[in-house]
């Protein structure tokens, strides 16, 4: 018998994390193990004492905001399965999404059953977006982010954090001369001559634009 999926959802709508544990009910009959958290801080909490094959992650959270907390999530846990869940419905946002490692993209006016077909193609190893998704390239900065290992992701969301070079290091448990050597080669990458350009770059890469949706 195929073992229970473990699956976390992170949304601050107590209505919403029960639509979504309805759609996992309908997906799995036979049962899966539902964490639920409402913040970024609850979701590490949670994932640090139980791994889970998917987190089904909620856009703004307030803690996080726009792909701040997918792009932390996919730092942290590379091997985990990451589904967008936003009310948020533009190509932009699912273009965006997936050029940052998400798995697939459920927007929040989604029918019950097609809910269940998405959580299923993505816990079955497949990618679920909405049709408009590729039809919209990735945009420069977004594909250049994209572009960087997961410790090099780390490294410049500690920067964003505001953490000193020697406090990433700390964090990450390297030397602050590798910290350094990530640097150099996230410049490269970005494009960008210092700190302030690189992280300009990131914030124009994991926001949301204009757009306020949760």
């Amino acid at each position: 018998m195929r073992k229970a999926p473990q699956i976390l959802i992170v949304d601050d709508h107590p209505l919403f994390r029960d639509a979504l544990e309805q759609a996992l009910m309908t997906a799995f009959p036979d049962g899966a193990h539902c964490a639920k958290a409402s913040n970024m801080a609850g979701a590490f909490s949670s994932l640090a004492e139980s791994p889970a094959d998917l987190v089904l992650l909620d856009l703004n959270l307030p803690d996080a905001s726009g792909f701040e907390g997918l792009q932390v999530l996919r730092t942290r846990w590379p091997d985990t399965r990451l589904l967008v869940v936003s009310a948020t419905e533009t190509p932009e946002a699912y273009r965006k999404a997936r050029s940052l490692g998400a798995s697939g993209y459920i927007p929040k006016s989604l029918g019950l059953e097609e809910m269940a077909a998405a959580l299923v193609t993505v816990l079955d190893g497949g990618d679920w977006f909405p049709e408009s998704a590729s039809t919209v390239n990735a945009d420069n900065d977004t594909a250049r982010v994209a572009s960087l290992t997961p410790a090099q992701r780390r490294v410049l969301s500690g920067l964003s954090d505001g953490l000193l070079n020697k406090q990433i290091a700390h964090e990450m448990n390297i030397s602050t001369a590798t910290v350094k050597a990530h640097m150099t080669a996230i410049f490269r990458k970005l494009g960008a001559n210092n700190r302030t350009q690189a992280l300009l770059i990131f914030q124009s890469a994991t926001s949301l634009g204009n757009h306020s949706a949760a």
